[in-house]
């Protein structure tokens, strides 16, 4: 099994990146915990490209990384790269995009995903997007999931993400999409 290098310190996101590479021949581990590597990318492939090259550089390993957000048309695509900056908590997150939101009647939304791996020189070698429609609900549905969840809600299942299941979630969502992707495209034969 070859070593990849998840570019997280959120053993949650780890968890759910071996799920989606359950059977792909990598073995997956966290970045070292004093491994700090800020988003200065202005784009999710920017900031997936970055923390992917940075830690293979700095651990010796192939590395993966990902950079998400939600995307809302009426806000010009904002939050976008800044979705987690965009306040200290989920609910405030969420209470500052209903708030921005308001009555706007155009509720369209799209969660965006992408993933980038690293060869231990740094140099990108595979990277895939993940891109999950939806609209912004006016107030909060459901308990499991995080972030935005609550108020991301797909019409084609008529649920939030925080009411789906995780393995109904894990098979639509902007993630399960890039991770899709990038094993289409021959991740698994490298391992």
């Amino acid at each position: 099994m070859t070593l990849l290098v998840v570019a997280t310190g959120n053993p949650g996101k780890l968890k759910e990146m071996q799920a989606y590479l359950a059977d792909s021949g990598w073995e997956l581990t966290l970045k070292p915990e004093e491994l700090e590597i800020e988003e200065t990318g202005d784009t999710f492939a920017a900031n997936a490209c970055l923390k992917a090259s940075q830690v293979a550089l700095a651990t010796g390993n192939w590395a993966i990384a990902d950079d998400s957000g939600l995307q809302v048309d009426a806000l010009n695509g904002a939050p976008g790269v800044y979705s987690a900056r965009y306040g200290k908590t989920d609910s405030e997150r969420i209470s500052r995009l209903l708030n921005e939101l308001g009555d706007e009647e155009n509720r369209g939304a799209q969660f965006t995903c992408v993933v980038a791996i690293a060869r231990p020189d740094g140099a990108i070698s595979l990277q895939s997007e993940g891109i999950c429609r939806g609209e912004i609900l006016k107030s909060p549905r459901g308990q499991g999931g995080f972030g935005y969840d609550p108020i991301f809600y797909v019409p084609d299942k008529q649920l939030t993400f925080a009411e789906m299941t995780s393995e109904s979630k894990r098979s639509i969502s902007h993630r399960g999409r890039a991770f899709a992707s990038l094993l289409k495209q021959g991740m698994g034969h490298w391992a």
